[in-house]
């Protein structure tokens, strides 16, 4: 299909309330409102590793189609140029944390990319650069990792958590769920640092949302002797 045929029917499945709840979550304008479940369902096998046709889908800045070509794009096949232009075309925070973090860190350049960020006093990329690494964690071989590197930035969240923009803030919080969850000799740290930093002040978008907890969900998680075990993909 043409990127024209897409965009028809990705206009179609659109529905005024699911753009209007996207919208209140931060979504700009030029959004159609399609439910994810439908992306998948209507148009995810039409796009599926068709690299330029997903690359033109993201170009066009429109969500729906950006969310689409995370769904569609082999990550193994990005350039980072490729990444690095995402991340400028994202114009919302749901495409940054969702499709440019996860195809980030299942690309050949997660910890380039990670680190990069992470240097980077622009805090779209830094939010970036923290969820990237985090979802990085979730899918890499343990012996990929520097201990000394993962603790380093757990200090360094627990000294800047508080101070951090809102979206950081958001973000480390779930870099401390990443790192308990998938690396079971940081455990403890993780779960140590999370009762350290209890109060973290996150302006979520509605008031039906919740900040999750990272002592609640590390623990469900070693209760079902769940720790350590790799997800095959991230984005979805």
């Amino acid at each position: 299909m043409t990127l024209a045929e897409i965009m028809i029917e990705l206009e179609a499945l659109g529905t005024a309330q699911t753009r209007k709840t996207f919208m209140t979550h931060g979504a700009p304008s030029n959004c159609y409102g399609v439910k994810i479940g439908d992306l998948k369902k209507h148009l995810l096998k039409k796009v599926k590793h068709q690299q330029e046709l997903c690359l033109a889908l993201f170009a066009t800045g429109n969500t729906d189609a950006q969310y689409l070509a995370g769904l569609g794009i082999n990550p193994q096949k990005m350039t980072k140029a490729d990444i690095q232009l995402w991340l400028k075309q994202s114009n919302w925070s749901a495409i940054d944390d969702s499709i440019v973090a996860g195809v980030a860190a299942e690309s050949p350049f997660a910890l380039e990319l990670a680190r990069q960020w992470l240097s980077m006093s622009d805090f779209k990329a830094q939010n970036v650069g923290w969820l990237t690494f985090g979802k990085y964690l979730t899918i890499c071989s343990n012996d990929q990792v520097s201990e000394a590197e993962v603790q380093a930035l757990l200090q360094r969240l627990k000294k800047e958590i508080h101070t951090a923009p809102n979206a950081i803030r958001y973000s480390m919080n779930q870099f401390i769920i990443y790192v308990g969850t998938y690396l079971p000799d940081f455990t403890n740290s993780a779960l140590e640092i999370a009762d350290e930093i209890r109060s973290v002040e996150v302006k979520l978008a509605t008031k039906g949302c919740r900040l999750p907890d990272p002592i609640v969900k590390i623990q469900k998680v070693k209760d079902n002797n769940r720790l350590g075990v790799k997800r095959k993909h991230v984005i979805c």
